[in-house]
């Protein structure tokens, strides 16, 4: 089975332009996710998806491998799908499971991608999976920026917001607290089906696109991670994961 990692990364985010290239511990946090996606043992190969050819050119300076797509992409999954077909057409090797991940998430490990993995590897009927991790602190669960989820018992989602969901109105403690983490495998075929598919209102609304699956009456399959993982969506959750990832020790693996 050929499974493929692709990254997408573009240098004109909206809440924070540039940031691929952003600094953390010395290194771009590009070069950072790449790194260490590229460690798990499960992938076939692992790619950046790009529009910038200041990306491009940084991750090709660390031996690493890039795919220029269109400048006019407005969902990664988009840019990701392009990636695919561009990389099947160079190597012509057929994917058969393609991983999108988001290229703002630089405390990503092998472990999780192959976490993500094991509902696709164990049942052939699951085309497309979400890694989530619990929220620690208030302060993230009311972070617009962080999407939130809640799943069936069975493991599916029910709904992502970026709102605070389920709501904590009633004063109940312990009501669970679940985000999304941005390391999403698909079977190829659905992949492609999903992109031709239109936009649907709360995919819109809630600007998150996993919610096009279930308002189309599909499921996505949600796994627990217990690893950290911060996406960067502000110079100050740039400060915050440079912090944590002080300790880090799988970053030996990879600096310089």
């Amino acid at each position: 089975m050929r499974i493929v990692a692709v990254i997408p990364a573009r240098m004109a985010s909206s809440r924070f332009p540039g940031k691929p290239m952003a600094l953390i511990h010395g290194m771009p946090m590009i070069g950072h996710c790449y790194s260490r996606i590229r460690l798990c043992q499960d992938l076939s190969d692992t790619y950046v998806a790009t529009c910038d050819n200041e990306i491009a050119d940084y991750i090709e300076s660390i031996g690493g491998k890039s795919v220029m797509t269109s400048n006019s992409h407005e969902r990664a999954s988009d840019r990701a799908a392009e990636a695919m077909l561009k990389i099947e057409a160079a190597t012509g090797k057929m994917t058969d499971i393609l991983v999108m991940v988001q290229g703002d998430e630089p405390m990503d490990t092998p472990e999780m991608v192959s976490q993500a993995l094991i509902p696709m590897l164990n049942s052939d009927s699951v085309r497309i999976v979400n890694l989530m991790g619990r929220i620690e602190n208030l302060d993230e669960f009311h972070d617009l920026n962080t999407v939130k989820v809640v799943t069936r018992p069975d493991g599916n989602a029910i709904y992502f917001s970026r709102e605070p969901i389920p709501s904590r109105k009633k004063g109940i403690d312990d009501v669970p607290m679940y985000k999304q983490i941005c390391i999403i495998p698909f079977r190829r075929d659905y992949l492609l089906k999903f992109n031709d598919s239109s936009e649907t209102p709360l995919e819109r609304i809630e600007s998150v696109d996993m919610l096009r699956v279930i308002e189309n009456g599909g499921q996505v399959r949600m796994v627990m991670t217990n690893h950290q993982s911060i996406g960067v969506d502000t110079p100050e959750h740039l400060k915050r994961v440079e912090q944590l990832m002080a300790s880090d020790t799988l970053m030996r693996e990879y600096l310089p």
